[in-house]
């Protein structure tokens, strides 16, 4: 019922403006009071006032609120209400994305707040809910790479995996190279009009099987456009070692590969961003965001049903029954 109601629209919604006078009738009707009604009297010294009353003089009032429901049920059918049910039909051009995040140990640097990787996984997945059209995966790096999420559209199982993600899952260093080649992979069957990959590293390309430039490459040949962020602060960052003593910390170089991250990006049509806080990074985000739009066109069916044929009917039902009662069991006599 209450999902029914919601789908009704009124055409004439201005008939509703009838349940004023009806107010105005409820209330002169109860202000009156007995007043309307065949009075006989006599005097019986109140002996009449103890016995009981009957069902017929109990139940008279009733009368007056078949007729107000009759009324009330008339207006709705008067006011012409409709059912309003719409297709929508979503085409969506499309843009298919791999985040390409780089795990190795120097993203534990606190030169981010609480450090570089669970910064760029809480921002990730931020960039992620605004893409809801989007098919988004992850793939992961240091001197290795692996796919940690292929391509979906289910963000909820692609949160849980980047959740999961943490330094140590794979040998130490910074493969680029494999870093950009798996994600070109992943992209590879993409029918995607638009392909993108966001590539995140805080090193220098010292390991891997594939060269970098050549991954930008053979990227640009089947149209995907990387966008590469540098991430760390200028000159040195805050890094936690453990020892016997506890967790102490020692300022370490940051050292980014920029003209590569650079070239890479130039290659394949993107740009390249330097992340040096949380708010920077956030905002390299929100840049890329609005520089791969997904384009939408939305067509909308509308069915109306006519819906006054019941209000009409129990109007007609109320308006009957208080009729019938009035001339048979609650009928007076003039």
């Amino acid at each position: 019922m209450i999902i029914w109601l919601k789908n009704i629209e009124f055409l004439y919604p201005s008939v509703f403006f009838l349940f004023i006078p009806l107010a105005f009738l409820v209330f002169w009707h109860f202000y009156r009071g007995k007043s309307a009604l065949p009075v006989f009297k006599m005097s019986l010294n109140n002996r009449l006032s103890k016995l009981p009353k009957t069902a017929r003089v109990k139940y008279y009032p009733w009368l007056f609120g078949l007729k107000i429901v009759g009324m009330s049920l008339l207006i709705f059918a008067i006011a012409r209400p409709q059912s309003k049910f719409s297709k929508r039909n979503v085409f969506s051009e499309g843009i298919d994305i791999i985040i390409s995040l780089d795990i190795s140990g120097s993203m534990l640097a606190e030169d981010f707040k609480p450090n570089r990787l669970v910064a760029s996984k809480e921002v990730a997945k931020t960039f992620i809910k605004n893409r809801s059209q989007d098919r988004i995966g992850l793939v992961i790096f240091s001197g290795e790479s692996f796919t940690q999420c292929p391509l979906t559209s289910d963000h909820r199982v692609l949160f849980d995996l980047i959740d999961e993600v943490k330094t140590g899952m794979i040998e130490d260093g910074t493969a680029i190279g494999d870093g950009l080649g798996t994600a070109v992979n992943r992209l590879r069957y993409s029918k995607a009009k638009s392909k993108v990959i966001i590539l995140l590293s805080d090193g220098v390309n010292n390991m891997g099987y594939m060269d970098p430039i050549s991954g930008a490459e053979i990227a640009k040949k089947m149209g995907i456009r990387v966008y590469t962020i540098g991430v760390g602060k200028m000159g040195k960052a805050p890094f936690p070692f453990k020892t016997p003593m506890g967790t102490q910390y020692q300022q370490i170089d940051v050292e980014i590969d920029e003209p590569l991250l650079k070239e890479i990006s130039e290659i394949t049509g993107g740009q390249y961003f330097r992340a040096t806080d949380n708010k920077k990074m956030e905002s390299i985000y929100e840049e890329i965001d609005a520089l791969e739009k997904t384009i939408i066109d939305v067509m909308v069916y509308d069915r109306r049903s006519e819906e006054f044929v019941p209000f009409l009917f129990m109007a007609l039902f109320f308006f009957g029954l208080e009729f019938l009662l009035r001339n048979t069991m609650f009928k007076s006599i003039p």
